[in-house]
């Protein structure tokens, strides 16, 4: 029996709990960029912090796990060299919009881009990749699309926030999807690109006296921007191979629901109209997750034949 596949005494315990603890992880880094941002931390030094404290973490596990033959292949092979820089480019515009949306106010609006990315996802392989999308799909992005349109309205505007961290979130799985290397070795490679103007920026900052970095409690907080950067990664990879596509799809809803909660507890507006937006966008989620379950359950008969 292959490790992929759950034995009947152990009904995917171990594997669920570590998905759930990958998502609660992704929803509430929020309260760990916080706690910077009132001792006077903005996105910028936040991102910094972050791709040098992932880096050295990453390259921990890589170390750990022995792949560095896989980080060396990277960088001798001029296709995923240039293909790991463009996606480290969308990873750290993911990084830095979302920073700068949980530190000025705009958590809730942050949430509604990880609603959509799962359905921008299927979207994006029926255009992109020719999949077949079946009247649950269909159903699924029409009511997101409704939520959208309800949010512009009750924002007064796109929301611009939900749509870059869907899209350049969405963009970087599909990206990394056809990328040849192992998630953790990707990953380091992708912080590596990040290191040098990272650690140039915060050295100038530092130096320049407008750093927060040299006090116990606020490097604490910076280091930690390392784990729950690397961390989640390393779980999602891991249950993703040991969880069906139905299960992942309900489990994967807990991280914007985290953060739209934390969105709440600061005080952000959520309007009768914003509510409204939501209500699609968790319908659209839930139609999602229950064509998934339904595809998944239609396949099962035929493997077992």
């Amino acid at each position: 029996m292959s490790s992929s596949t759950p034995s009947p005494g152990n009904p995917l315990a171990s594997p669920v709990a570590l998905a759930i603890l990958c998502y609660l992880i992704w929803g509430l880094v929020p309260l760990f960029y916080l706690p910077i941002h009132a001792f006077g931390g903005g996105a910028l030094e936040i991102i910094a912090h972050r791709s040098v404290w992932a880096v050295i973490c990453a390259g921990a596990l890589v170390w750990a796990t022995k792949q560095w033959p896989e980080v060396f292949r990277a960088f001798r092979s001029p296709q995923l060299r240039w293909m790991l820089l463009l996606t480290s480019a969308l990873v750290a515009t993911n990084w830095g919009v979302y920073v700068w949306a949980v530190t000025n106010g705009h958590t809730i609006e942050s949430s509604l881009g990880y609603y959509l990315n799962p359905l921008l996802n299927m979207a994006a392989g029926a255009v992109l990749f020719r999949e077949r999308l079946d009247n649950w799909g269909k159903g699924a992005i029409a009511l997101a699309a409704i939520g959208v349109i309800i949010q512009t309205l009750a924002l007064g505007h796109v929301p611009w926030i939900a749509l870059i961290l869907a899209v350049t979130f969405g963009s970087y799985g599909i990206l990394r999807k056809q990328l040849a290397i192992n998630a953790l070795a990707g990953l380091f490679v992708e912080c590596a690109y990040m290191f040098v103007p990272a650690i140039i920026y915060l050295i100038w900052f530092e130096t320049t006296g407008q750093g927060h970095f040299f006090a116990f409690s606020h490097a604490f907080w910076f280091m930690m921007t390392g784990p729950i950067t690397v961390l989640p990664l390393t779980l999602f990879s891991y249950v993703a191979r040991r969880l069906p596509l139905s299960t992942m799809g309900f489990i994967q809803f807990i991280s914007p629901t985290s953060t739209l909660v934390i969105g709440l507890f600061q005080g952000e507006p959520f309007t009768p109209l914003r509510a409204a937006s939501f209500a699609f966008i968790w319908a659209g989620a839930m139609v999602f997750a229950f064509g998934a379950w339904r595809r998944l359950k239609a396949i099962k008969p035929v493997e077992a034949s």
